[in-house]
């Protein structure tokens, strides 16, 4: 009997705690997204009343650069071991070298010296990818990380580039992949402080809230507003995480698309004219005009 009472005292507590779905900002999300010329997936958490809503919430994705919270994970776990120091000074050698885009870390000089916590700011703030490709490979490969996402739990979220095993799912996903609930939840497990020691998280919440990339959802949220942001985008696939600390309600919002139609990169792609749309509404949602 005492089993028994106990069992049901258990499923009662889980009961209790369970998120709530929000049906009504669940229903103006599908609206929002019906049309879309491609795959989309949102995961929404409402941090004060726990409730979600969510639309092809565990649907795997291309991160695009997103993968660079993982790695970023990576990272972190050898600077509270002790295996790296925060402050350090690296070396850059030639063999580095990455050139993509408008990276700065590949404008280096063979053995230029720069500190860790510059080259981690490099990769989150502007998403540099040779500062990023860098990293991966000093956080222990992206075997090492996986295994680490893996020990939270994340059984989508995997870094695919650079990763024995992984030759398949890189050629479908590239870097690497997650889905909007698995990379949402990572971000929550940050804002609570629950990734390694509370001094860790808040590094790594500081870090993702100085964004150079603040032209889609982060458009939406006042300025004066802290938000903690990571988005990625590649011709076929445009994504955004971001933790909203609105005074009247926070949240974290999430939203993955792929197999884009539009694939150009002016400032009115589709993918990133709903990313704007889906956050404006939320803010709206969530805090008020």
């Amino acid at each position: 009997m005492r089993i028994i009472i106990t069992i049901l005292l258990a499923v009662c507590i889980c009961s209790a705690r369970a998120q709530q779905v929000d049906k009504k900002l669940q229903s103006r999300i599908a609206d929002a997204v019906s049309g879309f010329n491609g795959t989309v997936g949102i995961y929404v958490h409402d941090l004060k009343h726990n409730k979600v809503a969510y639309f092809n919430a565990d649907t795997v994705f291309p991160t695009a650069s997103i993968v660079k919270i993982p790695i970023l994970l990576g990272i972190m776990q050898k600077i509270e071991t002790g295996e790296l120091n925060y402050h350090q000074r690296l070396m850059y050698r030639d063999s580095l070298f990455y050139d993509e885009g408008d990276d700065i870390l590949s404008r280096f000089k063979d053995s230029a010296t720069i500190e860790l916590s510059k080259v981690m700011m490099l990769m989150i703030t502007i998403s540099d990818n040779c500062a990023s490709l860098w990293l991966q490979a000093l956080a222990g490969s992206g075997t090492r990380i996986n295994e680490i996402v893996d020990s939270l739990g994340y059984t989508s979220t995997r870094v695919n580039s650079r990763t024995p095993g992984r030759e398949e799912n890189r050629r479908i996903y590239g870097w690497g992949q997650s889905s909007p609930r698995e990379i949402a939840g990572i971000m929550e497990k940050i804002v609570r402080g629950e990734i390694y020691s509370k001094a860790a998280s808040d590094r790594m919440l500081r870090l993702l809230g100085r964004q150079y990339w603040d032209e889609q959802a982060l458009s939406q949220i006042p300025a004066g507003v802290f938000a903690a942001d990571k988005t990625g985008a590649v011709d076929g696939s445009r994504n955004e995480v971001l933790y909203v600390n609105g005074k009247k309600n926070p949240y974290i919002f999430s939203i993955f698309t792929k197999n884009n139609k539009d694939q150009s990169w002016n400032e009115n792609n589709e993918a990133w004219m709903m990313t704007k749309k889906i956050s404006a509404l939320l803010w709206a949602y969530y805090n008020g005009k």
